[in-house]
């Protein structure tokens, strides 16, 4: 090994290197040993370079960890977690090796895979292969977003990284591969993907489903490449990470061929994937690397290497910011409120105002609402996946390369990659994000938004076309069973409102929630404005009565309580005095106090009515009449018709239900 090159002003000697790096490695051998869990294999690998880049490459302070400006580093491929825990241990966050024991325990700080909240140091929640990458990607325009609206000549206080490592897997997922090319669309300069390519997948050799030359896809999505092709050479290293530093209106892609296992019995073997090692193996490697120190215990010379004596840029943005405030300050006061203290804007202005019985769809209504909102609120950013005119979410001008400052996303047809993207921009603090598409659609995006859940970020999901009455388009892009697959999904709040003055009390409802994702399902066709509704806030989401009646109660969301109004009028003049509530989200309705839902809904038989799966209805309601087939292409009124959804035909089904009363 040749002497080390001062490119980041290291000073250490090589073999002192290959003790920081045994350091890493053996802290995730010993864990996933001790836990006879987890994948020893890609930490064993990858140790050099995360060494390199934790002690010589991030702006990161241990001490700081949550500091606006410093550099982002994400793990994709989550399966690796100790490589990441072990690293943030080393470089002296509070992460002890006690918390590195209970690796996969419960209740435990080093999770099976990094989640956001529960460790310092990890910024986003990652494990479903690739949405590491689309959440770097976000990070990474986030960045860009801000660094445009706040940095002045006199002072960058937005000016850090974005990092990800990913591996074989990240790169066959589709989302890596919507969010790469987006990002080289964007020119997303501070972004760099650490792809290890190791050849070796949890089946065997990666060639059994890989044989692509990665590098010539990169280079068509407009990134520059580089190739280390010894992680164990810190030279190699250290220039070419140097290198993607210094990289200009592209982002960097560096593919780096390494051995899985490296050192071990499994090296370049499956094996070294995802299990411990096992005890023959460990005592084998530890001969083989010449680590002669028990099970978590670290050599003070590798702590030392891991914690050099460098600036880490913390004290620097200190005073940029001083120097910000002092040359604009208006433009910092605005940082201020939404980087430094993550207070929202204000949220005191007029919401659009709509007369009784006029006709207006609820994505339209959205629209107005949301700009609306976003006049007043300037955190507020999001598009759509190709079909913005359709979901009516246009706010500003487009958010684009060289000129970050506009509010509007232009996805494109990236469903997925739009989701975990808008994760990222989340997670990246001083937006408040939105997506949006056709809601039969956001079964492409769902585990991106299981993620942003799991992370309980503030983010806003807006799904239109919501139900047969979208019509001509047919089955494929009728949604049936999306609602309840949603409603299934722990952590977020469903609001399907029914006019638009409950589409204006839904924005408000999003926009203070800021602890986990909303989603807001809206209708294609007019919807009659509801008398009732006068009146609607934030609290009537979870049910309000908008019809008294003692023989019945239709309980009712979006365009179907129109529809209930309409049959009960015709099933009070058969006599039936029946009562309408009006449910925009069950999630609020179930954690209302069970007295006032009881009271809610009466005592009467319950009937919901909803153009959608009837599961997940029962727990409220005696009987459903929903939607548990598919639908099929035709006009509006044709296609609600054909399915049992007009006035008359709900009475047929309701008498049926009361036995013919």
């Amino acid at each position: 090994m040749t002497d080390q090159k001062q490119d980041f002003g290291g000073l250490r000697a090589p073999d002192v290197y290959d003790v920081a790096s045994n350091a890493l490695r053996f802290l995730a051998v010993d864990a996933v040993e001790q836990a006879n869990s987890g994948h020893p294999g890609t930490p064993m690998a990858m140790a050099p370079v995360i060494y390199r880049l934790f002690t010589q490459v991030l702006r990161h302070d241990s001490k700081q960890p949550d500091w606006p400006d410093r550099d982002r580093f994400v793990l994709s491929g989550g399966h690796a977690s100790m490589l990441l825990y072990g690293a943030l241990h080393l470089s002296g966050y509070d992460l002890a090796i006690d918390d590195l024991k209970r690796f996969r325990r419960y209740p435990s700080r080093c999770p099976g895979h990094p989640e956001r909240g529960m460790t310092p140091g990890v910024e986003v929640t990652t494990g479903p292969l690739g949405q590491g990458v689309a959440n770097a990607v976000g990070l990474a325009l986030a960045e860009r977003m801000a660094a445009d609206e706040f940095n002045v000549p006199e002072a960058a206080v937005v000016d850090h990284r974005t990092w990800v490592l990913c591996g074989d897997g990240d790169m066959m997922e589709g989302i890596a591969s919507e969010a790469s090319s987006l990002a080289g669309h964007l020119r997303l300069e501070k972004l760099t993907i650490l792809y290890d390519s190791n050849a070796v997948t949890l089946d065997g050799p990666s060639s059994l489903s890989l044989d692509e030359e990665v590098a010539t896809r990169y280079l068509a999505y407009g990134f520059r490449v580089l190739r280390i092709t010894d992680v164990d050479d810190f030279d190699q290293v250290d220039a070419t990470l140097l290198t993607a530093m210094q990289t200009k209106g592209q982002p960097t892609l560096v593919i780096m061929n390494s051995h899985i296992g490296m050192g071990s019995p499994f090296h370049d073997d499956h094996r070294a994937h995802g299990a411990a090692l096992g005890a023959e193996a460990v005592l084998s490697t530890r001969e083989q690397l010449q680590w002669p120190h028990p099970p978590f215990v670290v050599p003070d010379e590798a702590y030392a290497a891991w914690r050099p004596d460098r600036q880490s840029g913390y004290e620097e943005w200190v005073d940029c910011c001083q120097r910000a405030s002092t040359a604009d300050p208006e433009r910092f006061a605005e940082y201020k409120r939404r980087v430094l203290d993550q207070v929202l804007g204000e949220s005191a202005f007029e919401w659009p105002e709509y007369e009784d019985g006029s006709s207006v769809s609820t994505r339209v209504a959205l629209g107005a609402a949301l700009r609306a909102a976003a006049d007043r609120i300037p955190e507020i950013v999001g598009g759509a996946a190709d079909v913005e005119s359709s979901t009516e979410t246009r706010l500003s001008t487009q958010i684009t390369w060289p000129n970050y400052q506009g509010r509007d996303i232009y996805f494109g047809v990236r469903e997925h990659a739009m989701a975990a993207i808008t994760n990222g921009i989340g997670a990246h603090g001083g937006f408040l994000p939105f997506a949006s598409t056709f809601f039969v659609f956001s079964d492409y995006l769902k585990p991106a938004l299981r993620l942003s859940s799991i992370m309980e970020l503030h983010t806003l999901f807006i799904f239109t076309h919501d139900s047969i009455a979208l019509g001509e388009d047919g089955t494929t892009h009728q949604p049936v069973e999306q609602l309840a697959g949603l409603r299934a999904m722990p952590g977020i709040v469903v609001l399907r409102p029914a006019d638009a003055r409950e589409t204006s009390a839904s924005v408000a409802f999003a926009l203070r929630r800021t602890k986990g994702p909303t989603v807001l399902v809206l209708s294609r066709q007019g919807l009659p404005v509801l008398a009732g509704t006068a009146e609607v806030s934030t609290d009537s989401l979870s049910g309000h009565r908008l019809r008294d009646g003692d023989d019945l109660t239709l309980v009712a969301t979006g365009s179907e309580v129109s529809l209930a109004l309409d049959a009960a009028k015709l099933l009070e003049s058969q006599g039936i005095m029946t009562g309408v509530v009006s449910v925009p989200s069950l999630e609020l309705l179930r954690a209302r106090p069970a007295e006032e839902r009881e009271a809610l809904l009466g005592t009467a038989p319950r009937v919901a009515l909803e153009a959608a799966s009837s599961f997940g209805w029962y727990e409220f309601v005696d009987s459903v009449i929903g939607m548990n087939r598919f639908g099929g292409s035709g006009r509006k009124d044709e296609v609600l018709e054909a399915f049992g959804f007009t006035p008359e035909q709900v009475v047929g089904s309701v008498r049926a239900i009361l036995g013919g009363k």
